[in-house]
């Protein structure tokens, strides 16, 4: 139940082939200009540019990022606005890893390369918080901009620099359990390559923080 709720989406495609721009051109059409603001780039500039891209155009105070494919569902935004009211935290966190939380679609392998990836690194980083690689998240405004100033990694590690970050600043975070069910459309992008760099970027943060 959105009622109450003053909120904009902001859509940062980057020339993906699956139609995206499209489906928000048509969402633009029924909910109008100022609700759905299309922002697209011409070809893949990388997560965090996207952020930036995206912040340029928000005027609220706070900012949720979320995947559009359909994995992040946006049913559990309410909650995320009510867990920031709860605690006045200044970023939340949706965790697959805790309370009724979970992953759907994915085979064994990704599962436990995953809850692998992120026992190595709550053992390395110990950062307080269940789920590190999820991208789905609610941030303070100021908080989300001084963050990406400070971060620079790329890839699955950005999200988990994000956090550790957040942490070294002080900054103070909630988590609320979500379902993350693997994307409907088009491939998922975790190969050996993103393994090998997830383990680097990891090992980088560890002698860095």
């Amino acid at each position: 139940n959105f009622s109450g709720i003053n909120y904009e989406i902001i859509i940062i495609d980057d020339g993906s082939p699956d139609g995206t721009k499209d489906v928000a051109e048509q969402l633009e059409k029924i909910y109008g200009p100022d609700k759905i603001l299309l922002k697209p780039r011409e070809k893949k500039l990388g997560l965090g540019t996207a952020y930036i891209h995206g912040m340029e155009h928000a005027t609220g105070n706070y900012i949720v990022i979320m995947d559009a494919d359909l994995s992040h569902h946006p049913k559990f935004i309410p909650e995320f606005i009510r867990k920031q009211k709860e605690g006045n935290f200044d970023i939340v966190s949706g965790t697959r890893y805790k309370g009724n939380g979970g992953v759907y679609g994915w085979d064994l392998k990704r599962k436990l390369i995953s809850r692998g990836a992120n026992f190595i690194t709550q053992v390395l980083l110990r950062p307080g918080v269940s789920d590190l690689t999820g991208s789905f998240r609610l941030y303070r405004k100021e908080v989300l901009q001084k963050l990406i100033e400070k971060c620079i990694s790329k890839g699955y590690v950005f999200q988990m620099e994000m956090i550790v970050r957040a942490r070294q600043m002080d900054y103070t975070i909630g988590e609320v359990p979500i379902s993350f069910v693997d994307r409907v459309y088009g491939e998922s992008k975790l190969g050996g390559n993103e393994i090998v760099s997830f383990l680097k970027g990891l090992l980088t943060l560890f002698a860095t923080t």
